[in-house]
């Protein structure tokens, strides 16, 4: 007989007092937007052959996508965008607020 267990590991439900997001202040894309895309994009998204052929890993590369939509409305599983990460988890809602604040600043290099 096997045994089943449920794994559930988004913060934001299982820790719904946790102060450790702070979007109040700017957000810096080296210091806290790339953390985020490194665990859940650049896996599928970089390389020489990159997923969906949405090439992320770079400043240029990411500040495109923010502009243009696509980063923000996949991980907010917007509809008429592919849910990323595709066969992951959504990222809980401080990630997708940092990610938001960061792109209505203008996606600065910062």
């Amino acid at each position: 007989m096997g045994l089943n267990a449920c794994y559930y590991d988004h913060a934001d439900v299982l820790y719904p007092n946790n102060l450790s997001c702070d979007t109040s202040s700017t957000i810096s894309y080296a210091q806290k937007v790339v953390p985020i895309l490194q665990q859940q994009c650049y896996g599928c998204h970089s390389g020489g052959a990159p997923s969906g052929g949405i090439a992320m890993g770079t400043y240029s590369t990411d500040k495109a996508i923010a502009i243009n939509g696509k980063l923000y409305g996949s991980i907010s599983y917007a509809s008429g965008y592919s849910p990323m990460p595709k066969g992951g988890n959504k990222l809980n809602s401080c990630q997708l607020a940092t990610i938001k604040k960061w792109i209505d600043a203008g996606s600065p290099n910062n």
